[in-house]
């Protein structure tokens, strides 16, 4: 972890200008520019919102102590950080192939383009997080109350992804297969998480292991700790917010030493 922080330090304003590039290169030329990273998730929520919420009619658990009952309101806390970790994961993997001819020709730390590419989707995670502050806002929730609470578990969600894209962005260059698992990956993972579908279901019908199972997920207590947070305006439970607090920081680590590792031959393998 010190090392990390040692080449965040050191190499901060490189990893700023190349964050900056991202987030402007990212919508760049387009007629709506930033609106697009509302309009992505306001489709996704559309389309969910039509088959689990109007056609499955998935009974949702009411807001508490909130009392909200909305399954738009119910169901977007756990789509956005999903899609924020989905674009992470993917945008960070192809962060070295992308760059290959800058890392071949330029010496400076290889880290930087990940953490920029996974930064930038951070000003997207934190506009759509604003707009959906507002909006609970409206509808009577106190969420606003809870926005450093929100902050810190943003920030253990951002190391998650980062040590998850670290470990991808290497084996993206050494195994181009990389992508395409991660894709199918991606997928099992989403309907292996309660986003769509309440926790209580799985309790329901599953057995001791397989909660057993899900609660080793870390993405099912992040999930579980937006909605305490943005939906049911509470604090998320002590032993969630210790999982995600390991989980998180060991992921970083894990995934910062096996990018450290290889990184000194990504520009022969490039």
């Amino acid at each position: 972890m010190a090392a990390i922080l040692t080449e965040l330090r050191s190499s901060r304003e490189l990893l700023i200008n190349l964050t900056l590039r991202e987030v402007r290169g990212k919508y760049k030329r387009t007629a709506l520019g930033q609106g697009w990273s509302l309009l992505n998730p306001l489709a996704q929520l559309m389309v969910f919102g039509l088959v689990f919420g109007v056609v499955i009619k998935i009974q949702i658990p009411p807001g508490d102590p909130s009392g909200l009952k909305l399954f738009a309101l119910w169901l977007v806390p756990g789509l956005l950080p999903w899609t924020y970790l989905s674009n992470a994961m993917t945008g960070g993997m192809s962060a070295l192939l992308a760059n290959a001819n800058l890392i071949k020709k330029v010496f400076f730390p290889r880290s930087t383009l990940v953490l920029s590419t996974v930064f930038a989707w951070n000003v997207s995670f934190a506009f759509e997080l604003l707009v959906l502050l507002v909006v609970l806002t409206i509808f009577g929730s106190h969420a606003l109350l809870f926005l450093p609470v929100l902050v810190v578990f943003v920030v253990l969600l951002t190391a998650f992804a980062l040590g998850v894209a670290f470990a991808l962005a290497v084996a993206n260059v050494y195994f181009r297969d990389t992508q395409h698992f991660v894709g199918i990956l991606l997928q099992v993972w989403f309907y292996a998480t309660p986003i769509v579908y309440p926790y209580s279901l799985v309790q329901a019908h599953g057995s001791g292991l397989i909660e057993t199972l899900y609660r080793l997920n870390p993405m099912e207590r992040f999930v579980t700790a937006f909605r305490n947070i943005l939906y049911d305006g509470r604090f998320p439970s002590a032993g969630d917010s210790l999982f995600l607090l390991v989980a998180s920081a060991l992921t970083l680590v894990v995934g910062y030493w096996v990018f450290q590792r290889y990184e000194g031959r990504l520009a022969e393998e490039l």
